[in-house]
């Protein structure tokens, strides 16, 4: 799958499906220097992602500081051939008005996918 380079990062877009509903989300950061996935809690209240009173409420670390998510199962979530099934995220807001959200290492490690700096690709390994 293609990805863009911009403003020194690299962007990509996923899909997630909650409760039937599905969402494709543009301007992800894919950011191998975050240990999860982070989705803009803004691109995902259409479908109804909003975080609950029961939902688990975490706490991480970056060079940004300190920031707050919870995290909710979602029925799948798609990164170009790459899909996961029955995964719990983590959504947040997201103080950049131009990302709506990472590609964390959780994701880029299960799927393995190749980054190609050359060809700005992103291929699952095999």
């Amino acid at each position: 799958m293609q990805i863009e380079y911009r403003d020194g990062l690299l962007f990509t877009e996923i899909e997630v499906v909650y409760n039937g509903k599905r969402k494709s989300i543009a301007n992800i950061v894919v950011d191998t220097g975050a240990s999860k996935t982070l989705i803009s809690q803004d691109s995902v209240d259409d479908i109804g992602i909003k975080v609950k009173r029961e939902d688990e409420i975490v706490t991480s670390y970056g060079i940004g500081g300190k920031e707050h998510a919870f995290v909710k199962k979602i029925d799948k979530v798609l990164v170009g051939d790459y899909f996961a099934e029955e995964i719990a995220l983590e959504f947040t807001v997201i103080q950049y008005e131009d990302i709506n959200g990472l590609l964390g290492l959780d994701l880029l490690m299960d799927a393995g996918f190749n980054i190609n700096l050359k060809d700005l690709k992103m291929d699952l390994h095999g």
